[in-house]
């Protein structure tokens, strides 16, 4: 028989996927580390059961006791699936900006969960770390986890997540991507992975994309930190600073915004069918930038650190998306993609040596007013269009028994298949019918009518 002894034993071990609609042969090699595949759904079970299993070695803790933890929902999880194999109680402080999933989840664990406001410092009495530390203190046989400064946390990752980047890229890794929450992933991995580099005589660069409000590019580069800013995005970016994140291994930080974050997190799931959650799209928008700068030959791995089935009534609900200002009118109404999923895309195609008069024909039983014309051997794409056809019979331009290349004319109104319908409208505007081109194949033609159903349909 095969099986493991606990759910904990599936912890790490995620595979990395490589992204391939998001990127193009002008960008280097971009590859996921697919921490939502851990079984609580995010790369925060790793540090989890590490510190749980460091605290027992320690004797802080035994079967019984009290897990407390201010966490914004992952930490939590991952701890409250260790608790329930393990045989400890939880009590997590989380801030109220966190999704209503992510509530929901550490409730079906068994854990009580104590709201929060988000609008305070770190430090006020009334903060999610603070109420944490109070409720550890007054709770008997209670421990405080502390994810911002038990190393333990760092060390998972130096034990694990690093040594299988470096592994399943055979070592051939240019650049490490990863937000920064704890810090502890990155400094982990980073650590482990920029030591096995310069073994190696190579160079690894860490980046590190981060909201914008967050205090940590301020604080990476020596300045006095403005302000906290506000973001919306879970997870990452702090207002304090953290014992568990190491600057010393990280080359970049880059700052995104909300905006980026969310419509990238939902590109990510749409395009590669990996279904991230929302500080995932801050870190692919970082990633698909290196890509570009590095070019091709190089490889990117970036860390994708949770699911985005915890975020389904956040950025990935439509409405909640144009509440918050996310949603412009290229998202709202869809992509050429999504249209030809709609309508189908089957395409009706004149031959080069079919006649004017069999191509009119078809093109009226098919009710069409427009027929593109085959290319051969990477001629160039035509058009045949009815009222062309009928000006050059009248006036004896062309007889109806000519070849098609005669009465056709150069294809205008082109669009690829992942342009949003309103690059569609603006070809409209010119009168002309949108050919959907991918690669140099014609994969679909748009026309008003087609659009009209489909935005109809949505409403």
């Amino acid at each position: 028989m095969k099986y493991v002894n606990s759910v904990l034993d599936l912890i790490g071990k995620t595979p990395m996927v490589k992204l391939n609609r998001m990127v193009d042969d002008t960008m280097a090699t971009v590859l996921v580390k697919m921490e939502q595949l851990n079984p609580g759904g995010s790369v925060k079970d790793r540090m989890a059961l590490n510190m749980v299993i460091r605290a027992e070695e320690a004797g802080l803790i035994k079967p019984g006791y009290t897990l407390v933890e201010s966490t914004s929902g992952n930490t939590g999880l991952g701890l409250a699936m260790t608790a329930a194999v393990r045989g400890y109680r939880c009590v997590f402080t989380i801030p109220d900006k966190m999704s209503k999933e992510k509530i929901d989840m550490l409730k079906a664990y068994g854990a009580e969960v104590v709201i929060t406001r988000t609008d305070l410092d770190h430090d006020h009495p009334e903060s999610y770390v603070s109420i944490a530390k109070r409720i550890a203190k007054e709770t008997p046989h209670a421990f405080y986890v502390d994810q911002y400064s038990n190393m333990a946390n760092p060390e998972a990752h130096y034990l694990t997540t690093g040594p299988e980047i470096w592994s399943d890229t055979d070592g051939k890794i240019d650049v490490l991507v990863g937000g920064i929450g704890t810090g502890g992933t990155i400094s982990g991995a980073a650590k482990y992975i920029k030591e096995k580099a310069a073994e190696a005589g190579r160079t690894v660069k860490v980046m590190c994309p981060d909201p914008k409000g967050s205090i940590y590019l301020d604080m990476f580069q020596g300045r006095k930190p403005s302000d906290p800013g506000v973001y919306v995005v879970e997870g990452i970016g702090h207002d304090f600073m953290v014992d568990t994140l190491d600057f010393s291994v990280i080359d970049e930080i880059r700052q995104v915004s909300d905006h980026d974050t969310f419509r990238a997190a939902r590109r990510l799931v749409r395009e590669e069918g990996i279904f991230g959650g929302g500080s995932a799209g801050t870190a692919i928008v970082g990633a698909l930038e290196v890509a570009k700068e590095l070019g091709p030959g190089k490889v990117v791995v970036v860390i994708v650190p949770d699911s985005g089935d915890r975020y389904i009534s956040k950025c990935f609900d439509d409405d909640w998306m144009k509440d918050m200002g996310y949603l412009g009118i290229e998202e709202r109404i869809g992509s050429v993609r999504e249209l030809l999923q709609f309508k189908g895309n089957h395409v009706d195609f004149a031959t080069r040596d079919e006649t004017i008069a069999a191509a009119a024909k078809r093109m009226s039983e098919l009710g069409i007013s427009q027929m593109p014309v085959r290319s051969d051997d990477g001629a160039p794409h035509l058009m045949l269009h009815e009222s062309d056809i009928l000006q050059a019979l009248i006036h004896d331009k062309y007889r109806s028994s000519d070849v098609v290349t005669k009465a056709a004319t150069e294809l205008r109104g082109h669009v690829s298949i992942d342009d949003p319908l309103s690059k569609v409208q603006k070809i409209f505007d010119d009168k002309h019918m949108a050919v959907v081109i991918e690669g140099n194949e014609i994969v679909g033609i748009i026309g008003e009518i087609d659009m009209v159903a489909f935005l109809a349909a949505k409403s």
